[in-house]
Parts: C-alpha cells; sequence; structure tokens
C-alpha cells in the first residue's frame, strides 16, 4: 500500500457523533485526571495555545497515559498538534497511537497541507502496527486565507471528519473581536462546506471563551443546532452539559419524528411521496430530517 491510499473512513455510519468536545491542556495532571468525569462526548488533549512553550515536551511525555485516563469512559480522545513544522512532527511521533481516535489540526490554510499531515499520519500507523486510516481529522479554520479553499480542505483526504471556525484566532486575523456580526458568514461557510463534504460542523456563533453567561451561552448553542451544526467545542467544563443539551433533540421534536416516520411509511405503502400531516406537506426532504433527529437520540 503506498503512503498515500488511506482507506475511507467517514462513511455515514462511521461518523461521530460529537455534541460537546472539551479542549484539556495535556500539560496539567489534573485537568486530565478530571477530563473523563466531564461528560463531554470528546476529550481534545492539547499541545498547541494551552500548554506553554517551555512545558510542551513534558506534556508529550505525558501523552500515553493521558490518553488512557480521558478516554475511561467511553469518550472520544482527540489530541490537537501544533502547526509548526517542527512541533508538528515532534507531536505527531507521540500522538499517532492506540487511543487516539482523531488528531485536531490548528490554523488549516490548504488541502495540501492536510494531505501532507496524513501521509505523515500513514507512515507512523504503518510503523506501529497501526490500522490504517483510524485516526481522523478536525481542521481549525483559523484564518481568512482558509475561507477561500473550504471545499478543497473539506475533501482533502479522507480522514477528515469534521471542521470547527476558531472565532479566537480567526477574529484577531481579521483584526477584529468575537462578535455575532463578523462570525455568522465565516461560520456559515464551514458549515456548509462541511455538510457538502460529509463532515460534522462544529461551532456556534460567538466566543470560544464564553462560559459564565450560561443563559447567553444556551441560546447560542440552540440557534447554531437550528443553523445545522452538529455540535461544539468547549474550553471550559460549563460548556460541556450547555452543548449536551443544546445539540441533542427535545421530546417535542423526537415525537413529530416519529410521527413524520410512521406517516411516510403509510403515504408509501399508498405510493406517495408526499402527503398532509398537521396542515402541512411532508415531502422527502422533510423525511430526511425527522430520520436525522431520530439518529441524533440514537432512535430508529
Amino acid at each position: 500500500m503506498s503512503r498515500d491510499t488511506v482507506p475511507a473512513v467517514h462513511s455515514a455510519t462511521s461518523i461521530p457523533r460529537w455534541r460537546s468536545m472539551l479542549f484539556v491542556p495535556a500539560h496539567v495532571p489534573r485537568f486530565v485526571e478530571m477530563a473523563h468525569d466531564r461528560g463531554a462526548d470528546g476529550v481534545i488533549l492539547d499541545l498547541e495555545d494551552s500548554v506553554p512553550q517551555d512545558l510542551k515536551d513534558e506534556a508529550r511525555r505525558q501523552l500515553p497515559e493521558s490518553v488512557t485516563k480521558v478516554g475511561r469512559k467511553g469518550a472520544s480522545v482527540l489530541v490537537r498538534v501544533n502547526r509548526g513544522l517542527r512541533a508538528l512532527a515532534a507531536d505527531l511521533d507521540v500522538a499517532v497511537m492506540a487511543g487516539v481516535d482523531a488528531l485536531v489540526l490548528p490554523k488549516v490554510e490548504s488541502a495540501e497541507w492536510v494531505s501532507e499531515v496524513a501521509n505523515a499520519v500513514t507512515e507512523l500507523e504503518q510503523e506501529s502496527n497501526l490500522a490504517l486510516g483510524r485516526i481522523r481529522f478536525l481542521a481549525q479554520i483559523e484564518t481568512p486565507a482558509a475561507l477561500q479553499r473550504l471545499a478543497a480542505i473539506a475533501s482533502a483526504h479522507p480522514r477528515m471528519v469534521a471542521m470547527a471556525l476558531g472565532p479566537e484566532d480567526f477574529s484577531a486575523a481579521v483584526g477584529g473581536a468575537p462578535q455575532f456580526d463578523l462570525l455568522l458568514v465565516p461560520n456559515l461557510a464551514v458549515l456548509f462546506a462541511a455538510r457538502a463534504a460529509g463532515l460534522l460542523p462544529l461551532g456556534f456563533i460567538g466566543s470560544i471563551g464564553e462560559f459564565s453567561d450560561t443563559r447567553k451561552l444556551r441560546e447560542a448553542a440552540m440557534h447554531a443546532r437550528q443553523l445545522g451544526f452538529a455540535g461544539a467545542l468547549a474550553i471550559h467544563p460549563t460548556q460541556v452539559a450547555i452543548f449536551n443539551e443544546a445539540f441533542s433533540p427535545v421530546t417535542e421534536e423526537l415525537e413529530w419524528a416519529r410521527r413524520v416516520v410512521a406517516a411516510q411509511k403509510d403515504a408509501a405503502g399508498r405510493g406517495l411521496c408526499a402527503f398532509a400531516m398537521d396542515g402541512k406537506m411532508i415531502d422527502p426532504p422533510v423525511v430526511r430530517r425527522a430520520h436525522e433527529i431520530l439518529a441524533l437520540a440514537g432512535s430508529n
């Protein structure tokens, strides 16, 4: 197998449910020790921004033990690597291991860079006798240059599974503050590119640093789900429960979805693709949404 040949890993059956993805500084043992109890669908062991330069080697040294600890209750385990080549190479040497489900790639600006990282990961998997293609990528879009290449980035490699806008870095890159007006368009651009490529779109329209105003955060997360986002990245444990709730269907939605699916089966038996329910026309796109809602809840 050539180094460019990696099995496809983002089929519909392999897309994870990532409502909440909690960042944990990989160099702080007490945060790592508690991460598995936070209830997040995924834990991101951060080797990048939250780790001081003089502690990155220590964070890497601790990584094998940290991966085991944060995955104790079944959460997906991710590692955010650094962007610079020397630091990235050191990160990949330790992060490509059993137990790591995905790498978070920061400041992604091109499909070519994603492919280069993917090739390196493939070589490391081969050297360690790991399943080829199992480790996937979550790409962070954090610069305006990346917005011009979103479609290419999203489809750059079969390892790609999710995309998210980095609101703080993106705002700084354009000389602005992480406010709704600035972040709406780039978030939607990431959403559309991710959905078009069959990836998970993660995020909400606002600052990721917001955690004290829980009402505002809940409203932003619920709005994001209505727009089409599947989950969000969290930098504080307080955000986890809010995201888990906001990106899950409520009882009324589930009841509606079950009724739509039942009515569709009845209509299909009568040779109909569209039918009326509660005074509204139901056609295939609406039925698809009903199935997606049931899938979110793990229902049939």
